[in-house]
């Protein structure tokens, strides 16, 4: 008979947590536009919460994403018209990125299909759950951005 791993509880958190970005990279990404990406919608999604005053340095930084990933994403958003890349007012040499009309379109219509999963999800947990769950998520997310 194999013996019973008893696996520590911070271990346990990160297996969760893991599981969990999984599966919400599964669910956002089949409601998404034919075309869009999960880290594109990202994107949009930062831009649509944030504003439009963002540079891709911004971006990548709030998204935990390299440069070359945010370059290689931005890039993409702005072949299929939905952002657009121009230069910063105060310094010529960074960028500023914006969404099209094509890109706020895609964003709500990836919203839209969203929407549905959202309202399961606050049918399943309490608003109650999710503020006590706030506190340690917050404080480990801000270790973990001490200790990078």
């Amino acid at each position: 008979m194999a013996a019973v791993v008893e696996e520590h509880p911070e271990v346990q958190v990160f297996d969760e947590i893991s599981m969990i970005e999984h599966g919400v990279r599964t669910v956002i990404g089949g409601c998404l536009p034919v075309g869009l990406s999960y880290p594109q919608f990202e994107v949009l999604n930062l831009i649509a919460r944030r504003g439009e005053d963002l540079t891709p340095a911004r971006i990548a930084t709030a998204l935990q994403m390299t440069p070359g990933a945010i370059t290689n994403t931005l890039q993409r958003l702005e072949a299929m018209a939905l952002i657009v890349l121009e230069p910063c007012g105060a310094d010529r040499r960074k960028k500023r990125v914006r969404m099209t009309a094509l890109g706020r379109e895609a964003y709500g219509r990836s919203m839209a299909a969203i929407r549905p999963k959202m309202e399961k999800l606050r049918e399943a947990f309490t608003q109650k759950e999710f503020r006590e769950a706030l506190p340690f998520l917050r404080a480990l997310r801000v270790w973990m951005t001490e200790q990078g």
